[in-house]
């Protein structure tokens, strides 16, 4: 589940939730999660600008309230948004009430149909509840570009080597990836167009 496609029976257990968007053209799906972050959302922000690109942010509620004029900024700049739960929980840890109401929470600040779970963790009912509302997006590549095992070279070769024909691929714009997503994104962002991949966002 952490890079490539997920496994089998996630995609039986998780019914009607988006993990790639099969395609016979290159194209790729970048997004980004955890922000906003006044120490890192505008460098991803100028960076997409650079070469041209729109992506999708996954908003934790919480950092939005706290930082609206960042949570502005990715909307004006032509970016979607998504909902990534108000306090970054997890599902398997919350009965469905609570978390179906902790993800509408932060739907107050958001506002996307754009819905994905915190380390994709949801139980069954939980997908069932939210997919009468929400277009659930997971993913097929997940760089780790938060993890402290990982180094900037390391997240760079997750990109190269999983990324195929309308992956959806996972950075954070948070501070625990900083150091490694800002290292590893513009060289992902430059193997991708040298590749051919168009870069997309969600309907």
């Amino acid at each position: 589940m952490f890079i490539e496609q997920a496994p089998w029976f996630y995609r039986i257990l998780f019914p009607g939730v988006t993990w790639r968007i099969p395609s016979e053209k290159k194209c790729v799906y970048l997004t980004f999660d955890d922000g906003p972050i006044p120490d890192v959302t505008p460098w991803v922000l100028d960076t997409l600008d650079k070469y041209g690109i729109k992506a999708t942010f996954f908003m934790v509620g919480d950092n939005v309230r706290k930082y609206p004029s960042i949570y502005k900024m990715v909307v004006e700049r032509g970016h979607r948004v998504g909902n990534h739960t108000f306090n970054h929980i997890q599902g398997i840890r919350f009965r469905t009430k609570n978390y179906k109401k902790n993800v509408e929470k932060a739907d107050e600040f958001i506002h996307s149909k754009l819905f994905r779970p915190p380390h994709g963790h949801m139980r069954l009912r939980q997908v069932l509840k939210l997919r009468k509302r929400y277009r659930i997006i997971m993913w097929d590549v997940v760089t780790r570009d938060y993890s402290p095992h990982m180094t900037p070279n390391g997240v760079f070769n997750v990109v190269k080597n999983y990324t195929r024909n309308g992956s959806i691929i996972v950075f954070h714009d948070s501070l625990k990836a900083k150091r490694n997503m800002q290292a590893a994104l513009p060289r992902a962002i430059e193997w991708l167009t040298e590749q051919g991949y168009e870069f997309k966002v969600f309907d």
